[in-house]
This record gives structure tokens, sequence and C-alpha cells, in this order.
């Protein structure tokens, strides 16, 4: 398995949150680990099981001071109606999307939290095997909570991405306001800093604009991984796959321009394994994270939309399948280029790239009836 830097990160902090769990917890992630579970999908648990545990805690449900005193007379005892109340304040509560922005929870993320206290729940019910050969206990309150999908069909998925992308030609505009409008309103210190970073944050841009790459893919591009001569980039796709990308000869030349400037401004060197993207950290410099990629992204779409609202790289990302669909109508190459394996996935952007030609072709009526009715002699 490629040992990428989030791999890395996400064992490290899989492993600080595995230390903090009761016991029973911490069978339930022993038998998932033995069924080959990522280090990224056993954070997540843990996460989510923090999340609860805490809330047990605070709410004086349990008289426990750390996480892992407590006891398991408490998830066997927990009243219906206070189960369901955790869930409500999941729903109703914000949390920090960026420094800037807060945002409440989808329905999938509350279905993933959901699932994941009834699959420890269930765990501890039915397979887990205490020395006298029962479970742990036999009451199962989670089994009671439901996980309502949403059912919606590929059409109206795609609807919803075509209203969140950019349309027509505005990610051009996007570009271009990034490198010639955006310092227009800028105080002298957020001018110093966007000045500092400004060819990275455009090469990024124009990067995921012009190749469909997911962010975690771009925060892993090292120096060897650039080929110029050829216009294409080495990632590490999902399931620790190698790919090669081709892009844009004009984001080559973006990614091009900000290295003439990277080794003065962040002191890096042209050794072939250095991260390509890299960003100042305290006092010194460290390879860009997916979260400052993330950030970046949403502060240039945000302000381009007038504050309006803010998009996230797998938004550009969809731009891009989009223009690609639409340019060539091959539904192979929008799959190879963007690393799916999934046919369902990529059919979204035939559907946008349908929906885009359907508002055309309603534009275009309406002009028509403009027409007959100023009586122009046409028809």
């Amino acid at each position: 398995m490629a040992n990428t830097r989030q791999h890395q990160k996400h064992k490290e902090k899989y492993k600080a949150l595995y230390s903090q769990m009761p016991e029973y917890v911490k069978d339930y992630i022993f038998a998932m680990e033995d069924n080959k579970r990522s280090p990224s999908t056993l954070l997540n648990y843990l996460l989510d099981y923090q999340d609860f545990f805490k809330w047990l805690i605070q709410e004086g449900i349990s008289e426990a001071d750390h996480l892992n005193d407590i006891h398991h007379d408490i998830l066997a005892t927990l009243p219906l109606e206070l189960a369901k109340a955790y869930f409500r304040k999941l729903e109703e509560e914000e949390y920090n999307v960026s420094k800037h922005e807060k945002k409440t929870r989808s329905k999938s993320i509350i279905n993933r939290k959901k699932s994941a206290l009834r699959s420890l729940f269930k765990y501890l019910t039915t397979q887990y095997e205490g020395n006298d050969g029962e479970p742990l206990f036999h009451r199962n309150v989670m089994q009671k909570i439901p996980v309502i999908k949403e059912k919606e069909s590929l059409n109206s998925r795609s609807n919803k991405m075509a209203d969140a992308i950019f349309q027509d030609d505005s990610d051009i505009d996007f570009l271009y306001y990034v490198k010639n409008d955006y310092e227009k309103g800028l105080s002298n210190r957020q001018l110093s800093y966007f000045l500092r970073d400004k060819e990275r944050d455009y090469a990024i841009l124009s990067l995921l604009l012009g190749s469909g790459i997911r962010v975690n893919e771009i925060a892993e591009i090292r120096i060897r991984d650039l080929n110029f001569e050829k216009s294409t980039i080495s990632v590490m796709r999902k399931g620790d796959k190698k790919d090669i990308v081709t892009v844009f000869a004009e984001v080559m030349e973006d990614i091009e321009a900000y290295l003439h400037i990277r080794n003065k401004r962040y002191k890096g060197t042209n050794a072939e394994h250095e991260y390509l993207f890299l960003s100042k950290y305290n006092k010194g410099f460290s390879p860009a994270t997916v979260r400052t990629i993330q950030d970046l992204v949403r502060k240039y779409t945000k302000a381009f939309n007038k504050g309006k609202r803010s998009m996230s790289p797998h938004k550009l990302r969809h731009t891009y399948a989009t223009n690609l669909m639409d340019e060539t109508k091959d539904l192979s190459l929008v799959m190879e280029q963007l690393g799916h394996t999934s046919e369902t996935t990529a059919l979204l952007y035939v559907h946008t790239s349908q929906e885009k030609a359907r508002k055309a072709a309603e534009a275009l009526s309406e002009r028509r009836k403009r027409l007959k009715d100023a009586d122009k002699d046409i028809f």
C-alpha cells in the first residue's frame, strides 16, 4: 500500500484516538481491521464514536471523566428518546467548513454517523463474545434509529450538480478574475499574502479546472510526477492505484510559472522527491495540505460569486468533467481521466451536459418567441 502523507496522517490520528476508546470499542475496531478496512475508514468511525461519547459525558448520561471510562451499561440502557435527541442535535448544529464559513450537516453525513453507531451496537449485541459466550449486552437501541436514504434519480442529481458548478465559460471568467481582479479589493496586509501565494494558488486552481484531479491527489504530487514534454502528471488514485493524467498545455504553463518562484519564495529545492505545492507554516515551509487547498478554493470562489456561495475542489472537478463530456461526448475518456471505475458516477456528467443543452434550447426558444412577439417577419 502506498504510504501517502494523507494515509500517514490518518494512521497517526487513528492510533491516538484508538488509545482513548473503551475496551469494547477497541474490540470492535480490531474486528474491523481484520476485514482490511483502511486507516481513513477506521478513523472516521472513531471520530463518530468520539462525538457520541463526548455527548454522553456532556449531557450527564455518563458520569465518566474520560471516554475510555464509559461503561457499556450506558449503551445498553440508553433510552430511545435520548438516542433520537443526539441525532437531532447533529442535524441542527452548525460546524466550521472553514475559518469564515459554517453549515449544517447533510443527510448523507447524518446517515454515515447513524450507520457507524448501528454497526458498533450490532457488533456488541450479536457478534461480541465474552468469557461466558454471551454478547456484551442484548438491547440494541440503535436498531430502532432508521437510516433514511434519499431516493434521487440520476437526472435529479445531475440537475443539482449543474446548478453547483461553473456554467458555460464562467470557469474561464473565474481564472481571469483570480489573476487580474481579485487583488483590487484587498487591504495592504491581505494583498501581501495574496501576492506571496498568487502563482501557487493560480496553478492549483488551473490544475483543478484543467485535469479533474482530486484534491488529495494534488496534495500528493511531487516534482518527479510532472512531465512537461507530454503534458502529463502521475497521480496516486483511490485504492493506491498509480495513474497518468493528461492536462491542458496551459495548465503546465501555469505550473511552470509557479515553479519559477517556488524555490525562492517557499525555500524549496528541485529535488525530485519534493512535493510540488508548498505552504508557509509558522516560521518555515511545508507541503500544502488538503485543507489548505480546500480553503483557498472556497476563498476565491466565494469572492468571485460576490460572497453568495463558495465552491469546493470537488465542484471544480465536476466542472472539468462536464466540459470534457461537452467537448468529446466520450464516456470512457471521462471515466479514465477522472479515475472512475463506475459508469454510474460518470453518467452524471452526461446528464449534466444534456441539462446544459436543454437550458440552451429553452433560451433559444424564448428568443424566437420574442422575435415573433415583435412581429419580425422571419418565418
